[in-house]
């Protein structure tokens, strides 16, 4: 194993013993509670970003995009608990939009529950955060594993194309071509095609939502959207960009290189493949449940969408937790909090599925 590899392990190891002291103890190490917009946050939470600080790692926007990679896909792993058991696992490529006119293929791995008797399983198409810049199938997978072994869902990830390489709209294109195979292939795939859901962290729930609308009038449209901290307005203007912009893991310099990275130029920000808060129409798309965190910058406009959708007529129901920070969907193996809030967001999930047909 190379040194860098050996130390980063240590690193975690080490990080990991330190945040499961006492809470009094970290209490006491983490210093005087952080307070925000009348929100407090998370002692455990407070002490891993302390952590984090005094480590010297180096935020995404000082990084080049293949060490930005590198780094999340290393540190994603370290920070998601166990492997939850499941009953299998099989990548999959599929057909997915040509590039410069050549045919091309797209990944997919499918996660299936252990002891799954359902003849067709209700399935989560899943799409990873990072900013349309990092992330992975790789990097996700104790996340995926988890999602499927809770939920009792079988789970559909996809490597779709990533900035700058491929920039915006090559992830909402692979997204569409990944949910129509997805709809047309799901009952010979044992998985049910009436229910879908759509779900993703971050920029994944970005385009998990643009793809909610885009699809709804397809011959079977998702039946739930499950977003955790979706990018709703690439604009960046709302308050909690102001008071959350720095110092809580991740910063508006960090959305400005994910953006830049991500856009053809500013003119974008207004398309709401980009921005789904600035869509004209909402109506019809399927019932979301969305979730926030207090400490993020992207707050503020996750709960406006949220009351965009009620004010569509869209079913929606949104959740903040108060206390955490951008990212916590990835940190259930190192924060109790965020552990906590994955554990009441699957249970949603799980509520709302067993209305179905209702």
């Amino acid at each position: 194993m190379p040194i860098k590899e050996i130390v980063r392990e240590l690193q975690g190891k080490a990080a990991n013993l330190a945040l499961r002291m006492p809470i009094s103890w970290i209490n006491i190490l983490a210093g005087p509670p952080v307070a925000v917009d009348g929100r407090t946050l998370d002692g455990r939470t407070q002490w891993f970003l302390t952590l984090l600080a005094r480590s010297g790692q180096l935020p995404a926007h000082r990084m080049s995009v293949a060490d930005a990679r590198a780094e999340y896909d290393a540190f994603l792993p370290m920070l998601s608990g166990r492997p939850a058991p499941v009953g299998e696992i099989v990548d999959r490529t599929i057909d997915a939009p040509a590039v410069a006119g050549a045919a091309r293929r797209m990944r997919v791995r499918i996660y299936r529950p252990a002891g799954a008797v359902a003849r067709l399983l209700p399935t989560i198409l899943y799409l990873h955060g990072g900013g349309w810049v990092v992330g992975s199938l790789e990097g996700y997978d104790l996340v995926c594993r988890y999602i499927c072994a809770r939920t009792g869902c079988a789970v559909a990830a996809i490597d779709y194309r990533l900035a700058p390489e491929h920039k915006f709209p090559a992830a909402i294109d692979d997204a569409v071509a990944a949910y129509r195979w997805l709809s047309t292939e799901a009952t010979g795939l044992g998985l049910d095609p009436a229910r879908i859901v759509l779900a993703g962290d971050s920029a994944g729930g970005t385009v998990a939502t643009v793809l909610a609308r885009l699809v709804r009038d397809d011959p079977h449209p998702p039946c739930l959207q499950w977003l955790f901290y979706p990018v709703t307005d690439l604009a960046m203007d709302t308050a909690s960009y102001k008071s959350c912009g720095e110092g809580f893991m991740l910063s508006k310099a960090d959305m400005e290189w994910a953006r830049g990275h991500y856009l053809n130029s500013p003119d974008e920000i207004a398309d709401p493949r980009a921005s789904p808060l600035r869509a004209d129409d909402l109506a019809g798309v399927a019932p979301a449940l969305i979730y926030t965190a207090g400490f993020d910058p992207l707050r503020d406009e996750g709960k406006a969408y949220a009351d965009r959708l009620s004010g569509a007529g869209v079913k929606t129901i949104h959740r903040e937790f108060e206390s955490l920070i951008h990212g916590f969907v990835g940190m259930r193996g190192v924060l109790q909090a965020g552990a906590r809030a994955m554990d009441e967001m699957v249970a949603g999930l799980r509520h709302e599925l067993a209305q179905l047909g209702r």
